[in-house]
């Protein structure tokens, strides 16, 4: 009878874990760097090519469905001795052991963590795709739609929801830029680093590169193993996006607010209450923002575990960290999914929009504006006249007002009509003369509208094109692996 060799305690708090999360996340990709180190080492004649078809038939005799349900028994360390026991079972303890030349442990372990993290990467750029493409549906419908944007959580200028939207939009073009970097970092294969000094085998590092759909193998033996920069990227680039998330999400409760009303959420997406019958509660956007939040929680408590520690190969790169890392992609992509589902029949109540964009003096920048342009006043001096404006009493004549201040501060008062303030200080004609590059007027939107429609289908084709060169690694092994 076997007997566990390791502590209870130890077991328990520790290599269990391990195990379960190891079966998880690295169990497939694990069978695939066996796979294509098998080819290699036969390509390089490292081993005969009579071992490399029974360690492969014996391979491929390990039953993956029944390795996910085994319990961790304690007589092997982690999930690569476990496969290993059962490969020696298969071909035996020569054969097996035949396997493990010209690699380790290490760098098989850093080669599977970066195999799963740019699925994460790929995963969550998927999702940011998803969410860009539903925004830009929206503001599709919502060029016209006006309202009062805000500074200081304080009514400022009128602008479009379309030109708010692009804001967010265009964050998040940069923050697939940034996953697109980070992944191609991240995707550069460790193996043949083997414990951190390389090895005296005729190896092919680019070989097993190619078999494993990587972009190339890393450099610097030593920093393949050591190094976790490519990591902390990448859990950055996943941080910078949940943070400008959490902001977008933190805007849109607020407009789903009775005082706000600008925003309902379908009913697939809101809670009532056990209580109050007329609660209709916007918990899909709560949701969203707190899993971000708590994704962001974790992205922090990576750069907290790699803090301060040898650069070298430790634990604290491997099985502690693992799980939190694919935790923290898992709920960024999930909350991103959720948002852009959330926003797909989301409707706007647009006339009380309007309302409040012509409210609380909101265009009088353009009226200083035209005094600056009509009457060659100096802006200081025109936001003068313009703030007396912000400040009349109830019922008191704009138009009088206007030659009174102007009279009093230039010495000559500036006659307008009230029709013509009225067209001047109209929501929709502050917005429709501010046609810099990147403002609000529908001709600058179409621009914004154009550019990131283009952008996102360079961004689907980037994505689509990595996808394709995966599945054409992972069938080109299957192939070198049959034809040992």
């Amino acid at each position: 009878m076997s007997i566990a060799r390791f502590a209870p305690e130890y077991t328990a708090c520790v290599l269990n874990e391990h195990f379960e999360d190891a079966k998880a996340l690295f169990l497939a990709p694990l069978m695939s760097i066996h796979y294509a180190h098998l080819a290699m080492l036969t390509t390089q004649s490292i081993i005969s090519r009579v071992d490399a078809r029974a360690i492969r038939d014996a391979l491929d005799a390990i039953p993956l469905d029944q390795v996910q349900a085994t319990p961790f028994d304690g007589l092997c360390e982690d999930l690569y001795f476990h496969i290993e026991r059962l490969l020696i079972n298969q071909c035996g303890e020569d054969r097996a052991g035949r396997l493990h030349t010209a690699r380790s442990r290490n760098d098989i372990a850093m080669t599977m963590y970066r195999m799963r993290l740019r699925e994460l990467l790929l995963d969550l750029l998927a999702a940011n795709l998803v969410l860009r493409r539903t925004l830009l549906d929206l503001a599709a419908q919502h060029q016209h739609t006006v309202f009062a944007a805000h500074t200081h959580a304080q009514r400022a200028q009128p602008t479009t929801l379309a030109h708010y939207v692009f804001a967010f939009v265009e964050q998040s073009e940069r923050d697939a830029a940034r996953l697109i970097a980070a992944y191609e970092r991240t995707n550069r294969c460790p193996l043949g680093a083997c414990a951190i000094t390389g090895t005296g085998f005729p190896i092919d590092r680019q070989l097993t590169s190619d078999l494993l759909g990587f972009l190339g193998p890393t450099g610097n033996t030593y920093g393949s193993i050591a190094t976790a920069d490519y990591l902390l990227e990448s859990v950055s680039t996943a941080a910078v996006l949940l943070t400008g998330f959490g902001r977008f999400v933190q805007d849109l409760l607020l407009w789903s607010t009775g005082e706000f009303g600008y925003l309902r959420l379908s009913d697939g997406f809101v809670q009532s209450s056990s209580i109050m019958p007329q609660k209709r509660n916007p918990v899909a956007l709560e949701h969203a923002r707190a899993i971000a939040s708590k994704a962001l929680g974790q992205a922090l408590a990576v750069f907290t575990s790699l803090h301060n520690t040898p650069f070298g190969d430790i634990v604290d790169t491997e099985d502690d960290l693992q799980p939190l890392v694919h935790s923290l992609f898992h709920d960024a992509s999930r909350t991103v999914q959720l948002l852009a589902a959330a926003m797909r029949n989301a409707e706007f109540n647009i006339e009380k929009m309007a309302v409040h964009a012509a409210d609380g003096g909101a265009t009088l920048t353009e009226l200083a504006d035209t005094l600056v342009r009509k009457h060659g006043l100096s802006f200081k001096t025109a936001h003068a006249i313009a703030a007396r404006l912000a400040a009349a009493p109830a019922g008191y004549s704009l138009a009088k007002l206007l030659a009174e201040a102007s009279a009093e501060l230039t010495g000559s008062p500036i006659a307008y009509t009230g029709e013509d303030l009225s067209a001047i200080l109209s929501p929709q004609h502050f917005i429709g003369v501010r046609r810099t590059p990147g403002g609000p007027a529908p001709e600058e939107t179409a621009v914004a509208f154009a550019a990131s429609h283009s952008q996102l289908a360079s961004d689907e084709k980037w994505r689509s094109t990595v996808n394709d060169a995966l599945a054409q690694a992972e069938s080109t092994l299957r192939q070198r692996s049959a034809a040992l």
